[in-house]
């Protein structure tokens, strides 16, 4: 079976019986002798920032020397990304033997893809005897099927409104939901998050008996500066106190997040007897791998991909690009889920645009060209539309001058177009 092949089936066999509920997960499991119960590390959960976090980590476990699994999602380009053991994608071949070890459980349970994926990572990292894995939830948290994975650190970066339809229509509702990944003892790491959702948050944290670390109270961060070249800040937490630390992601939202997973990391590393070393904490925060966010694709024209796919995200974006390029109109190239709060994103970037090219991406998901365009309408923004991603890109890229500056986000769906355009 070829990848092709493999994910169209995995697709049209299973993508379509998600239920929110952990029983056939448990089954499966079990089934398959309990992977997930031979690994230990990081569960992250949150809004936003989780990839961020996740990929931090990452980076600060290869530092110091431990074998290291990521497990993601979605993926933007390939679904190998989805899993990585020493920051390389396992080889599809690994991938489909797993899968066809197990696929006879797979339907006896009528998985669904993620609880697949899930189940597919949890047999291989077990399998190669990792030392840590850093897991990210899918959805929500409670219902998840990560959640079946007990860490050493859990982790949620923050609570907003999205995928509303499923886990509720406020932050508290929401708030709740992300609390299920709380396991009683468990050390938790809140990022930057509004007070109402918090105060549900540690109170399930408090009634499962798992410390909280808290960004603004038990640790915090000192934004320095924030550049094209990356981020500068300053972190303290109890005894450690790191003076301009400097990392490779873009925008003052990832010092919050490099933060959350520096805090995870020197608690993990205390409870495992890791030796902490301020120089291998340096050297790793400059090599942290994560695509898609902020991410520079050219020069000339400057051209920037970023992966802001709800409102939370879009406002932190905004933010940056008025840092990084203060009082100046940009052009953005946009596609947006229809289930996401398209009106309220565009309005956003229309609030920074001096011209929007509209296009759809090839998710199902995908708002169409119409429905954007109407939100464009009520902004008074010029446009044109454009029917794919491949199309809009090299039109937008075509009518740029040198020193103008292309923003293309909306989607990861919409990222994952545009990175496979631009690596061609």
């Amino acid at each position: 079976m070829l990848y092709k092949e493999f994910l169209d089936h995995i697709y049209k066999r299973y993508s379509g019986n998600v239920k929110l509920e952990l029983n056939r997960m448990t089954g499966l499991l079990s089934d398959m002798e309990d992977p997930e119960r031979y690994l230990n590390g990081f569960h992250i959960g949150g809004t936003n920032g989780k990839g961020s976090v996740c990929a931090t980590l990452e980076a600060l476990c290869l530092a110091s020397g431990l074998k290291t699994a990521l497990n993601t999602s979605p993926h933007l380009i390939n679904y190998s990304e989805r899993f990585r053991i020493n920051g390389s994608e396992l080889p599809f071949t690994t991938i489909l033997s797993t899968f066809r070890r197990y696929e006879t459980l797979f339907k006896k349970w009528d998985a669904s893809f993620f609880e697949i994926t899930t189940a597919l990572a949890f047999a291989m990292f077990s399998k190669q005897n990792v030392e840590v894995a850093i897991i990210e939830v899918g959805l929500g948290g409670r219902l998840d099927a990560t959640n079946l994975f007990t860490p050493d650190i859990s982790v949620i970066t923050n609570i907003g409104l999205d995928h509303i339809k499923t886990l509720g229509g406020t932050l508290e509702i929401i708030a709740a939901e992300k609390a299920g990944i709380i396991k009683k003892g468990i050390p938790l790491i809140i990022g930057d998050m509004e007070e109402s959702p918090r105060s549900i948050v540690e109170g399930v944290a408090m009634a499962k008996q798992a410390p909280v670390f808290r960004f603004g109270r038990d640790w915090n961060t000192e934004t320095l500066s924030d550049s094209l070249d990356g981020i500068s800040f300053n972190y303290s937490f109890g005894k450690y106190e790191f003076e301009n630390l400097q990392a490779n992601l873009i925008g003052e939202h990832q010092v919050v997040n490099v933060g959350t997973a520096l805090t995870a990391f020197l608690l993990y590393a205390e409870k495992r007897d890791i030796p902490i070393s301020e120089e291998i904490i340096r050297s790793a925060l400059k090599q942290i791998n994560w695509k898609g966010r902020l991410q520079v694709l050219s020069q000339k024209p400057l051209v920037i991909t970023d992966g802001a796919h709800n409102v939370h995200g879009a406002k932190s974006l905004l933010r940056t690009l008025d840092r990084l390029f203060p009082n100046r109109k940009l052009k953005f190239l946009v596609s947006i889920l229809r289930d996401k709060d398209y009106p309220d994103m565009i309005s956003l970037f229309c609030s920074k645009a001096e011209f929007i090219y509209i296009t759809k991406n090839q998710s199902e998901r995908a708002a169409s060209i119409e429905e954007q365009v109407e939100e464009v309408k009520k902004h008074n923004v010029p446009y044109k539309t454009v029917p794919t991603v491949a199309e809009a890109y090299a039109l937008a890229v075509k009518e740029c001058k040198p020193d103008d500056i292309l923003i293309t986000c909306g989607s990861l769906y919409t990222v994952g177009e545009i990175l496979a355009i631009s690596m061609n």
